[in-house]
């Protein structure tokens, strides 16, 4: 009886979870377990199965979790790894062979007075890591600002699962797209105040490092519609608004989905 219902453990394992009506979603890439959890409540809110969650903390079934004990999220199949030591470039060979003596040089000329330059021509954005998914909903940019940190890119040992945007404290952060406010509120890991609207059909976007909130959990928001204002929170060291897109819970490029701008 009891190998029959280790069985069914492994064999629900192995299937992706989904958090259950009423729950709230895990949205941080880190979680410390708190009263009443488990290890299967804690990877259907991820919305990973147990087995990821087990190899990305490298637990043994079956799989004891404790208070105030941190677990990783698994990281989403392709995702870059950071390599510890490794070499990016080789320096040349120093240059051993003899140099000749420089003959003296003329009495250079007066510099011709220089022309003012052409206004250089915009950059076009970077093309996306992925192709954009069929029936992905049409975004708009969050905010204006440059782009400071780009998807995929490791930084710190952490790779970054949306961009950052540098911005000035006090700007407004509008809702990309129309959908519900899922979470609205303080993200004490990594995000600081943090909202994030689902889309349907599993599109969800995530807006982190915010000051001011201006929607609550279940608010209806229009495309466009003010949600935040920009602040410091969370790892942010200057006004900055993470942003983040996400299908089934998975981290998307958000390059696929917004608009070019110029």
């Amino acid at each position: 009886m009891r190998y029959a219902a280790a069985m069914l453990l492994l064999l629900a394992a192995a299937l992706p979870a989904s958090a259950a009506p009423g729950e709230k979603p895990i949205v941080a890439w880190t979680y410390t377990v708190r009263p009443g959890d488990t290890f299967q409540t804690i990877a259907r809110r991820m919305g990973v199965t147990m087995k990821e969650l087990a190899a990305a903390n490298a637990l043994s079934y079956p799989w004891p979790v404790k208070v105030g004990q941190v677990l990783k999220r698994p990281d989403p199949p392709g995702a870059p790894v950071s390599v510890p030591g490794a070499t990016l470039t080789q320096a040349p060979a120093p240059d051993t062979a003899p140099r000749a003596r420089p003959s003296p040089r003329p009495t250079p000329r007066p510099a011709p007075t220089p022309r003012a330059m052409p206004s250089p021509r915009p950059v076009p954005e970077p093309l996306p890591a992925h192709a954009r998914e069929p029936g992905a909903p049409r975004l708009a940019w969050p905010t204006s600002g440059a782009v400071v940190g780009r998807f995929g890119v490791i930084v710190k040992g952490k790779v970054n699962r949306g961009m950052d945007l540098a911005t000035f404290a006090g700007m407004t952060v509008h809702a990309a797209a129309a959908g519900k406010v899922i979470f609205a509120g303080e993200e004490p890991e990594r995000f600081g105040q943090l909202v994030v609207i689902d889309h349907g059909n599993g599109w969800a976007t995530a807006y982190a490092y915010l000051g001011k909130l201006a929607v609550r959990e279940g608010q209806q928001v229009t495309a466009r519609q003010v949600i935040a204002r920009i602040g410091r929170s969370g790892e942010a060291s200057t006004p900055t608004l993470h942003f983040e897109v996400r299908k089934d819970n998975l981290a998307r490029d958000p390059y696929a989905y917004l608009p070019v701008r110029l």
